[in-house]
């Protein structure tokens, strides 16, 4: 949900962990001595900068690093930070050659550090947390963009039941499926009344459009959820897998063209910068797929209202005080701009 007007660094590294964050590092360590191959001890814990939801470790023991992704402690909305799943797609799309960190080993007994956790690989390379690329030249940037939606267009491409993700997602319509959820999640979490919200809760499971595929989708594919190699324009790992389930690509790849729509992509030249043109960025995924987009104000109003549950969601962690990133409130400031947006959207779709 970045953005895209930080300096990279502010959010990139890692930092003493929080005292709010802290586990017990010799269970830990007893735990993946048993568990991780390889792992010998001992261990050296640091919490990465950023992220809102699933807290992130480095784990760094004497023959490699590890990341260790967690459930926050404390009571957690249903079905939220399914540690299990994220698991479970790397895994699966990690023996298809697909760029994604390597899962080593799921725990999910609370007893060993409090809350349900998984063990992948640290895989090296950049994030860019500002889609303008400013630390980059212009004829890299093309490139950036070109591999981010093509890799994007590739996950869609995998049939899921050939890779043992058939039962990743409940059947029927994929929008019927999410709009519920995300209705329920921010009901659960609601600390204030957004007349935009209530206005989307009543017109979008009333105008879904059709479902004609069916695929993997990432659910928050975005620049700041990439690794790309350190020196070469080409994604190495796609992180973050929380939201991942089978649904409509469709909805995956608006949800990343959002990005010229927000700040960031929005108000820069795109043409100075060497940055593909949200057309472009369009023709690029289609050319890949074979595919053709709908009309998009719909998916915007769609996807706008998913943020507006993910941000609502962390403004009742804060209130909860299981908020896993300093820039928390930051981020649930956005709430009414994202519904008031969304709602725009919806207009120009037809809503009234």
């Amino acid at each position: 949900m970045a953005d895209g007007f930080r300096k990279d660094e502010e959010f990139s590294g890692t930092r003493p962990v929080e005292g709010r964050h802290r586990i017990d590092e010799n269970r830990l360590d007893r735990w993946m001595r048993k568990h991780v191959d390889g792992y010998t001890g001992p261990l050296t814990i640091l919490q990465f900068q950023g992220g809102q939801s699933n807290p992130t470790y480095r784990l760094d023991s004497p023959g490699r690093s590890y990341v260790m992704r967690r459930k926050p402690f404390g009571k957690l909305l249903p079905s939220a930070h399914a540690v299990d799943r994220e698991f479970r797609v790397i895994s699966a799309l990690g023996q298809q050659g697909f760029p994604v960190a390597h899962a080593f080993a799921l725990c999910t007994d609370d007893a060993v550090i409090g809350a349900a956790f998984y063990i992948m690989s640290m895989e090296e390379g950049r994030i860019y947390w500002n889609p303008t690329l400013p630390s980059q030249p212009a004829d890299m940037r093309a490139k950036i963009f070109r591999s981010k939606i093509e890799t994007l267009a590739r996950l869609h491409m995998f049939d899921p039941d050939r890779i043992g993700l058939a039962d990743f997602g409940k059947p029927g319509n994929y929008f019927v499926r999410q709009i519920d959820r995300w209705t329920k999640q921010y009901r659960a979490s609601e600390t204030q009344y957004i007349p935009e919200v209530q206005k989307l809760i009543e017109w979008l499971p009333n105008t879904i459009p059709e479902q004609k595929l069916v695929s993997i989708v990432h659910g928050d594919y975005r620049i700041d959820n990439i690794i790309f190699h350190a020196k070469q324009p080409h994604v190495t790992a796609v992180l973050d897998w929380e939201l991942s389930t089978l649904g409509d690509p469709i909805s995956d790849f608006t949800y990343l063209l959002m990005q010229w729509i927000r700040p960031g992509l929005a108000d820069a030249d795109l043409k100075a910068l060497n940055i593909p043109s949200m057309d472009e960025a369009a023709q690029i995924y289609c050319a890949y797929t074979g595919s053709e987009l709908p009309d998009l104000n719909w998916y915007f109003a769609y996807n706008l209202f998913r943020l507006v549950g993910m941000t609502q969601g962390i403004a009742a962690r804060i209130r909860d005080g299981t908020a896993a990133s300093t820039k928390a409130t930051e981020v649930a400031r956005r709430t009414v701009p994202l519904a008031k947006t969304s709602w725009n959207y919806a207009q120009k779709a037809g809503a009234r």
